[in-house]
């Protein structure tokens, strides 16, 4: 079964090309983030139920690097 693309975005920092995809499957709603580096990717998949959670713990991370 094919996975649907609801939203795509790119992230293009130095050498390496972030994809954040909003996709939906059988199973429900994930977030795929995939590094792109050279002809090497590695990808990491989170649950649409706890994008809140760890968009708020990226903001907690930004913010710490904010202070240093």
């Amino acid at each position: 079964m094919d996975d649907d693309i609801i939203c795509s975005e790119k992230i293009i920092a130095d050498r390496k090309t972030f994809f954040l995809d909003l996709k939906s499957n059988a199973r429900g709603r994930v977030v795929r983030i995939t590094e792109k580096v050279s002809s090497n990717r590695d990808r990491i998949m989170v649950p649409a139920e706890i994008l809140d959670d760890f968009i708020s713990a990226l903001q907690d991370i930004r913010n710490a690097n904010s202070e240093n």
